[in-house]
């Protein structure tokens, strides 16, 4: 923030346990702190309840190991499957946050639209075996005014008029690369993070750590933009480090509010008009499934025997090159650099469906030391860490095909701090995943031996980035467990307001349209609620 005011919120209204008139929602990262502005500015009362507690900008670790133990969601979870880092990390941790903002506070702030053929995957693709494929219930068309909505809000750089950022060592040796290898399409990216003072936020100090929370503001968050903004209408009442515990429902199955924990254990239960459920694609059909009853007895919402299947993430992965002089990769912004050349859908040239974006990436030597191949230690990785002030980073970001078997279920025999079973993640590998990561790394590799590298080290599928689908939209409801709204096909008062309800896991980065459809989603239920349909 400018200023002095640093990211200090203003006290909020608070509302009553008994008070039935309010939306409830769960979690307050891209699409639950997004809604709750929304829907506050339009003068509906709301109670957000966000299990992680609240930081101050000036609380954040410019240390990426710290930062993961402050921000991360690190609650037991287990997994299998043949994912690498499944092997390499049994209890599951992934780039999601427990604490106000949730993910967006740790994100890059690359900010890409859908394309037009990622809402048709069935129609692009064509029925392909192992894949769950099915077409978005919306369209670019239908999205595009809330795009430029969200894009404004974010101060997503290369839109609105908004310039792009300036370009780092970093950038200048990935913009060097590309042109030698013959890429048109190529920018610094689409990124919410300031390249000037905006909004009441900073312009970018180049500090280099946007996954560990920016310190500077300039980043977008809902943390200090939209959760602020929607306690300042007096509609909105915050109550970090409360735990979801169960979403509840009457005899006619309509939802009631939902139970949870506070930060001394205690229970508590706030009745509700409408629940929202924004906890992740891993945690919200958790919920949902401990929320089961006689009357639901598969988890809520799940007559389609949908809810926790098609598990997504995007198929990713690293490359670093090592150059005669000092690159000082980590010094600016993380993601700034994007080549869109390849988000195109050629099978027949390439031997896989779906394209991938290629983009810059930094980390920082902690970090870069932990993701190295081989693991351990020895000559081959000491090497690259004596060498890693003239390192220079690229990453390719694709699609990943929902299948049924990657879900996300129950745990029964292993219980969280409250007695709940813990969410168990599976997941495997489509053959077209594994055929778009060799070409995405074999792509980053010759690009940065074209830019000049000595040698290249990398890491595929460095962990789980982008979790995506367990609660997808759908037309019909067997297909699917939400509407084109995130709205419950089985329950009109509970929504899906995460990247859980994407169909299908696009090209990029999906933090954009997650707050895309938080907009769109705040104008629906406004409106229901107006006219006494929900």
């Amino acid at each position: 923030m400018t200023g002095d005011h640093e990211n200090d919120h203003v006290a909020s209204v608070t509302y009553e346990n008994d008070d039935d008139s309010v939306v409830v929602i769960i979690g307050s990262g891209a699409g639950g702190g997004t809604l709750a502005n929304e829907l506050a500015q339009k003068g509906v009362d709301v109670v957000l309840l966000e299990a992680g507690p609240r930081l101050q900008m000036t609380d954040f670790l410019n240390d990426e190991f710290g930062a993961m133990e402050q921000l991360s969601w690190l609650d037991k979870r287990t997994c299998s499957g043949d994912a690498a880092f499944v092997k390499n990390s049994p209890t599951f941790p992934t780039w999601i946050c427990k604490t106000v903002g949730g993910s967006s506070v740790h994100w890059v702030g690359n900010s890409i639209r859908l394309q037009e053929r990622e809402f048709a995957p069935l129609r692009t693709y064509g029925a392909i075996p192992g894949a769950n494929l099915i077409d978005w219930p919306i369209n670019l068309e239908e999205l595009l005014p809330y795009y430029e909505k969200a894009e404004d809000k974010m101060g997503v750089t290369g839109r609105n008029g908004i310039p792009h950022l300036p370009k780092s060592n970093n950038s200048k040796v990935f913009f060097r690369a590309a042109k030698r290898m013959g890429f048109q399409r190529v920018s610094t990216s689409y990124l919410a993070i300031n390249p000037e003072p905006r909004d009441g936020r900073n312009a970018c100090d180049h500090i280099g750590f946007c996954m560990q929370g920016c310190r500077s503001g300039a980043k977008w968050s809902t943390l200090y933009t939209e959760i602020p903004k929607a306690e300042a209408t007096g509609h909105c009442e915050v109550r970090p480090e409360s735990m979801a515990l169960r979403i509840d429902h009457d005899d006619t199955g309509r939802v009631t509010g939902v139970l949870y924990a506070d930060n001394k254990g205690n229970h508590h239960f706030q009745r509700a008009r409408v629940v929202c459920v924004a906890g992740n694609s891993l945690e919200t059909p958790r919920i949902m499934f401990n929320s089961a009853t006689t009357l639901y007895p598969d988890g809520l919402a799940n007559s389609s025997g949908q809810l926790g299947k098609n598990y997504m993430r995007n198929c990713h992965g690293m490359v670093f090159g090592e150059f005669d002089q000092p690159v000082n990769m980590y010094r600016g912004p993380v993601g700034a650099g994007l080549i869109e050349d390849l988000g195109g859908n050629e099978p027949e040239q390439r031997g896989f469906v779906g394209g991938i974006w290629i983009g810059l990436v930094s980390v920082g030597m902690p970090y870069f030391s932990n993701m190295l191949d081989p693991k351990g230690w020895g000559r081959e990785k000491t090497d690259a860490l004596e060498g890693y002030e003239r390192m220079a980073g690229v990453w390719f970001c694709g699609d990943d095909l929902p299948q049924e078997r990657n879900c996300v279920r129950l745990n029964t025999d292993e219980k969280d701090q409250f007695g709940l079973p813990v969410a168990h993640v599976h997941l495997e590998m489509h053959e077209n995943e594994h055929r778009m990561q060799n070409f995405g790394l074999r792509t980053c590799e010759e690009m940065m031996m074209a830019g000049g590298a000595r040698r290249t080290v990398s890491e595929a599928q460095p962990g789980s980035a982008h979790n995506i689908g367990t609660c997808r939209m759908s037309d019909k409801p067997e297909e699917g467990v939400v509407n084109g709204y995130g709205q419950a096909h089985d329950i009109s008062n509970l929504f899906v307001s995460d990247g859980s309800q994407f169909t299908h896991i696009n090209t990029g980065n999906p933090t954009l349209t997650i707050v895309t459809l938080a907009i769109r989603q705040a104008d629906y239920i406004a409106e229901k609620m107006r006219v006494n349909e929900i």
